[in-house]
């Protein structure tokens, strides 16, 4: 596996996404399967990154065809109408977008009924032949963009109606993501039913934000830089903030947030990830089992969180959204802080924070350093040394440095050695996280 192709997370015994000879080149259709196409997910998210990595050559009109299942009736051309609006709007655009669009077909079924899936089946072989590919040379990578109670349901409808007919050189995927169950035992429970079904390798677990930029940046800031070897631990580090807020509420998915709540939802994953990353010793190699054996180092080191820091809260009005019960008491917002018991961390607090309907946009982690002993120009007021890196939006890194005010008088103050990416890599697109995830996949 390339360096840095480890964030398209597997669970946690087996994390080999590719063939075992990367020599081989992979020919023949291959098919993606977007399952819950008239949902909101994938409309916002999965169906621009198929655009933005066809646009990018990625997927090539003559190889690849894209088809959308649902339970909605709609014909082909209005789940195009549909997405369009999610897809870029300019003129210079325009003509990939329409192209990009007439490789979707459309078809509609239940997700527990063999009918559905066998249309599907004949849908997506009518495409393989059409582009004359010889029987087994196919791929089928079914995205599951749908709620987790109904994947067990309709992998088996996958499993029994849709595989890849023969073994000569063609494969079936699926990809799931979070929310992965309520709680661990459900987890589990999906696990052990997916398992069933197909072989893990076959069985990719997502985690979008593994896939955005400047967590892709972490390892390489931690480990391929001299400066950050000797001040990342106990004796320097005072604490470590990772934070996600968003500045808007449940906007209409209340039904579905109410469900999971802020804890499940942000971050029991995305901002344990971050976490494991901001925490965990240098792995051995990039290889995916080395990463992961190291993260799970991380979190079999963390001691009970303890109950007086831990904050919940819900926003005014959550309540409001018709589609959220009136009692309810789940939380939209929270701040929880872990303690590792090991030698480098030791007696850090690792303050995680989510919230939704707050009065700023931003994820970001922020490592705030002990005060100088000492301190000969009494300018502690004036905060900490601070090394910061926003996730989201306008991704930025950035040191909180003191230093001496310009003038003839011996006065200090804070300034800031700043990477933002907008001035830095001008002309240079950040790939969406989820282009990176499915391009794996």
């Amino acid at each position: 596996m390339a360096s840095g192709e480890w964030h398209c997370e597997k669970r946690f015994k087996n994390e080999s996404f590719r063939n075992e000879d990367e020599n081989v080149l992979e020919t023949g259709c291959l098919s993606i399967i977007v399952l819950g196409a008239s949902g909101d997910l994938a409309k916002k998210k999965t169906f621009p990154a198929l655009f933005n990595l066809y646009g990018k050559g990625f997927l090539q009109s003559d190889e690849v065809h894209i088809s959308g299942y649902a339970r909605t009736k709609i014909s082909d051309d209005e789940l195009r109408d549909r997405i369009r609006g999610y897809l870029p709007q300019s003129k210079e655009d325009a003509e990939d977008v329409s192209k990009f669009l007439q490789l979707i077909k459309y078809v509609t079924g239940s997700y527990d009924t063999a009918e559905g899936f066998q249309a599907l089946d004949k849908a997506i072989t009518e495409q393989e032949i059409s582009k004359n590919i010889r029987e087994g040379l196919s791929r089928r990578l079914f995205y599951l963009a749908l709620p987790p109670s109904v994947y067990p349901q309709v992998c088996k409808m996958i499993k029994s109606y849709c595989m890849n007919k023969s073994d000569l050189g063609g494969w079936t995927r699926i990809v799931v993501e979070k929310p992965f169950g309520k709680d661990l035992a459900s987890a589990e429970e999906l696990s052990s039913q997916i398992g069933e079904l197909f072989d893990e390798p076959q069985i990719y677990r997502i985690d979008h934000y593994l896939g955005k930029e400047l967590v892709q940046n972490l390892l390489v800031l931690r480990f391929a830089n001299r400066l950050f070897l000797p001040l990342w631990n106990r004796d320097n580090i005072d604490n470590v903030q990772i934070v996600f807020r968003e500045d808007f509420g449940t906007e209409g998915r209340g039904g579905y947030f109410d469900q999971y709540g802020i804890i499940r939802d942000i971050i029991q994953n995305h901002l344990l990830q971050v976490f494991c990353l901001v925490a965990m010793e240098k792995p051995v190699s990039l290889k995916p089992e080395h990463i992961r054996d190291e993260k799970v180092k991380v979190l079999q080191s963390v001691i009970p969180i303890k109950d007086k820091e831990v904050v919940i809260g819900q926003y005014e009005g959550y309540k409001d959204d018709p589609t959220v019960p009136d009692n309810s008491n789940t939380p939209t917002f929270a701040t929880m802080i872990l303690r590792i018991h090991n030698e480098r961390w030791e007696g850090v607090p690792f303050i995680l924070k989510a919230g939704k309907a707050l009065n700023s946009r931003k994820a970001e982690i922020r490592v705030q350093f002990k005060d100088v002993p000492g301190d000969i120009f009494k300018c502690q007021k004036q905060g900490r040394n601070e090394f910061v890196i926003r996730l989201q939006p306008s991704e930025a890194m950035y040191m909180k440095l003191t230093v001496k005010q310009p003038g003839l008088e011996m006065s200090t103050a804070q300034s800031e050695l700043d990477l933002s990416y907008t001035q830095r890599y001008q002309g240079v697109v950040i790939p969406e996280a989820y282009e990176r995830l499915i391009l794996d996949t």
